[in-house]
C-alpha cells in the first residue's frame, strides 16, 4: 500500500529516494552529507542547488551559513535544519520562511564531545600544564603547587544540553561548579544556579575558571568584556567555546596583560579562519583551536533530520526546534 510523504509517493519497492532536500552553504562542507543520508536515511535525496531540476519538489533544507536569497527558490519547504547546534547564520538569511520549523542538531554524542573538550581545558588551567610546557622548552625541572579540584570554582555560562553535559563531567571530577542561565533552574545535581544581571556578576566573582557556552543573541553579544573580566578573581582563566561575537578581543588582551586573567582557551573567533597576523596566535597565555570543540557527524545529522521529518508527518514539531525569538 502506497502512502503520501510530504507530497511525494513512496511505498514498498519504490526503489528511488522520494523526499527531495537541498544543501545550502559551502559545497566543500555540505556535500559530505549526501553519502550519510544515503546510508542512514535513504528515503531522502540531497543535492546542491545547481543539481535541483524542480525547486518545487524540495521539501527540506540542510543549511549552514546560507546566503540572503538561498531559500527563495523553494516554496514548499516543511523543515529547515542546521548541521550543528548553532543557527545564527540561518536566522540571518532574509529569505528564511517565517512559517517553517527550524531545527538544530542536539544529539547526546555532540554534547559528550563538548564535555570532553572543555574538561581537558579545565584540567589544563587547573594543573598549570601551560607552565609545565614552558618549563620543558627551558629544560627547567620544577614541581608546581597543587590545588584540589574541590577548591577550584568553575563557572559555566549556558545551561543547555552541552552545558549540562560539561557540568556533569566536571562535578564527577569533584570541581565546584555553578551555572548562569536565563532561569537559573533545571540544573544537574550538585550545581548552583545563577540568573539575571546580578547573578552573572556573582557567577563571575566566584569563577576561577569561566566557561562560555552561551548561544549568540542580542543580549549575549559582547558579554565577555572588560567589566566581566574585572569581576572575576585575579589570575582566573577563560574557556571560550560559544560564538566569536561573544568576546571583546581587545578587552581579553588587556585583561591578560594586566594579570587580571592568567590564561584563555579560545575555540571560536569573530573572524574565521583566524587571520594569520592576529595577536592571539603568538600569545603565550592563549590556547587556540580552530572551532573544533565538538561537531555533529554527518550520520548523526541524517538520523536527527529523518526523525524530525517523521515527527512532522505525525503532526509534531521536531524535538530540537528553535525558538526564533530567543535565537536557539
Amino acid at each position: 500500500m502506497e502512502t503520501e510523504r510530504h507530497g511525494q509517493t513512496s511505498g514498498p519497492g519504490a526503489g528511488a529516494p522520494t523526499v527531495q532536500g537541498v544543501l545550502l552553504g559551502s559545497p566543500e562542507i555540505m556535500t559530505t552529507y549526501i553519502a550519510a543520508f544515503e546510508q542512514v536515511a535513504p528515503q531522502f535525496r540531497l543535492a546542491l542547488p545547481d543539481a535541483i531540476t524542480d525547486p518545487e519538489s524540495v521539501t527540506f533544507a540542510l543549511a549552514w551559513d546560507p546566503g540572503p536569497e538561498d531559500f527563495r527558490p523553494y516554496p514548499h519547504l516543511c523543515l529547515v535544519s542546521s548541521i550543528a547546534a548553532g543557527v545564527n547564520g540561518i536566522l540571518q538569511s532574509p529569505s528564511l520562511p517565517s512559517d517553517v520549523p527550524l531545527m538544530r542538531i542536539a544529539g547526546e554524542s555532540q554534547a559528550q564531545m563538548m564535555a570532553g573538550f572543555v574538561t581537558w581545558h579545565v584540567l589544563w588551567h587547573h594543573r598549570r600544564f601551560g607552565d609545565y610546557l614552558n618549563h620543558q622548552r627551558q629544560r627547567h625541572w620544577q614541581r608546581l603547587p597543587k590545588r584540589d579540584a574541590a577548591d577550584v570554582r568553575v563557572g559555566l555560562l549556558g545551561a543547555g544540553r552541552m552545558g549540562g553535559a560539561v557540568a556533569r563531567s566536571l562535578v564527577a571530577l569533584d570541581y565546584d561548579v555553578a551555572i548562569y542561565s536565563r532561569s537559573g533552574r533545571n540544573l544537574p545535581a550538585g550545581v548552583e544556579g545563577f540568573s539575571g544581571e546580578a547573578g552573572l556578576e556573582r557567577l563571575a566573582a566566584r569563577s576561577d575558571i569561566l566557561i562560555n557556552l552561551l548561544p549568540l543573541t542580542p543580549q549575549t553579544r559582547g558579554i565577555l568584556d572588560a567589566a566581566l573580566f574585572a569581576r572575576m578573581p585575579q589570575g582566573a582563566a577563560l574557556i571560550h567555546v560559544g560564538r566569536g561575537e561573544h568576546l571583546i578581543e581587545a578587552d581579553l588582551l588587556a585583561a591578560l596583560a594586566s594579570g587580571q586573567l592568567a590564561a584563555a582557551s579560545l575555540d571560536v573567533f569573530a573572524i574565521e579562519p583566524l587571520p594569520r597576523d592576529h595577536p592571539f596566535w603568538r600569545h603565550e597565555q592563549i590556547v587556540i583551536t580552530p572551532h573544533d570543540a565538538c561537531d555533529s557527524t554527518p550520520n548523526q545529522v541524517a538520523h536527527e533530520v529523518a526523525e524530525a521529518m517523521q515527527r512532522l508527518d505525525d503532526g509534531l514539531l521536531p524535538a530540537s526546534v528553535v525558538d526564533r525569538e530567543a535565537g536557539y
